[in-house]
């Protein structure tokens, strides 16, 4: 087998490096994934019974302020539309987010303006007002005030992370969004939509190059197929984008990751929420969020069944060996870990790491495409010109 470079992982990561490896250097590229799907995280497939776009991982978004990041996108795919808007039902009542002031004066039954607004939050804020706390619910107190933060952030934060806000870091929502107008666009991005004809198409289009060969359903450390770590290493580029503690067998010991459940539901009805994702903040509910995938893309109603839709109830607990890996833990024993990994992979003999689960980070999808255009001109572009591998793989 005749190859330049290998990526291990057919995510966002591996399919940026492994398009801009064949268009720029015309590199003969193999793309392992050890799922039936390339994509990752972010792939998704429709529905043959309501039409939807279904999201297999969870809800994705797309939005950047990068230009560089849109500009190359947009050459895969065209974009809709879409402004990502969360609502949040609380005893019983849907109030919209992030906090705003239309949040704010549904809340309090008030009709405040910004100033006053922003005086009551600091006031119910207390003694933590303008403080920097070390845990999360002093840290969220400080930010919205107290009846804000018990409403809407205290029960989903203890339902998504299985643990009381008191003993979390305050990093978690540092930058918690409250806004004194009434503006409920989610994200602040230049650009946000999503691929008009589906993620998956998308990534297809990015590998479209007969010098990309994918190999789906193909373990990286399964020694009885060819394309693994024990064949490879040393005699190719391996771009490696799974979990870096399992690339080193677990030898320091594993990382910690949270990853979620989803519960299907389908009604038979056109339109169950109204709203692509509402968040339920409340303790007597199990889960934290529920996704209603066709209200993602409206501008595709003619063809979908307007009779039936299905819900994906987000139910989020410690992972487990085995379990799909979402959001790093990144406690302090957590970063020592992965910064002992870290310096187990420098001494690779070129193999080079990325990805969130290669580099123990949660990234945004824009955020994985940036590192992989930057990793790819700084690191693997200079390495593929001064060593044309054609190595015969066995």
């Amino acid at each position: 087998m005749n190859a330049d470079l290998v990526i291990v992982g057919a995510g966002l990561y591996g399919l940026t490096i492994a398009q801009q490896a064949v268009e720029h250097t015309g590199a003969t590229v193999e793309l392992l994934d050890i799922r039936d799907h390339i994509g990752g995280n972010a792939y998704s497939y429709f529905d043959e019974e309501t039409g939807a776009e279904i999201h297999r991982y969870g809800a994705h978004l797309f939005h950047t302020s990068n230009r560089r990041v849109w500009d190359y996108v947009n050459r895969f795919t065209d974009f809709t539309k879409y402004v990502h808007r969360v609502y949040a039902t609380h005893q019983g009542e849907v109030f919209p987010l992030p906090i705003n002031l239309g949040t704010i004066n549904q809340f309090f039954h008030a009709h405040y303006t910004p100033a006053e607004a922003e005086a009551l939050v600091a006031k119910q804020a207390g003694e933590l007002a303008g403080t920097d706390p070390e845990n999360l619910n002093d840290q969220g107190i400080s930010l919205i005030g107290r009846p804000l933060y018990e409403a809407f952030i205290k029960n989903y934060t203890a339902k998504q992370w299985q643990t009381d806000p008191s003993e979390l870091p305050a990093s978690i929502i540092k930058r918690l969004p409250v806004r004194f107008n009434y503006d409920n666009r989610y994200f602040k991005d230049t650009w946000e939509g999503l691929p008009t004809d589906g993620y998956t198409a998308w990534f297809e289009r990015m590998i479209a190059d007969e010098r990309i060969h994918v190999h789906l359903s193909t373990d990286f450390f399964d020694a009885s197929q060819p394309w693994n770590k024990k064949a490879l290493v040393g005699k190719v580029p391996v771009i490696y984008t799974g979990p870096v503690d399992r690339y080193f067998d677990y030898s320091l010991g594993e990382l910690q990751w949270r990853t979620v459940d989803f519960k299907e539901r389908r009604y038979d009805e056109g339109d169950h929420f109204g709203c692509p994702v509402m968040n339920f903040p409340d303790a007597d509910v199990p889960y934290t969020r529920a996704i209603e995938f066709k209200n993602f893309n409206p501008e595709r109603r003619g063809r979908q069944n307007a009779e039936k839709t299905v819900v994906w109830e987000e139910y989020s607990r410690f992972a487990q060996r085995g379990d799909e890996p979402y959001y790093p833990i990144n406690t302090a024993e957590d970063r020592k870990l992965y910064n002992d990994y870290k310096k187990l992979a420098e001494s690779e003999p070129e193999v080079f790491f990325g990805g969130r689960l290669g580099t123990y980070a949660y990234y945004d999808m824009h955020q994985v495409i940036n590192s992989a255009l930057t990793s790819f001109e700084k690191r693997i572009l200079p390495i593929l010109r001064k060593n044309p591998y054609t190595n015969d793989l066995v």
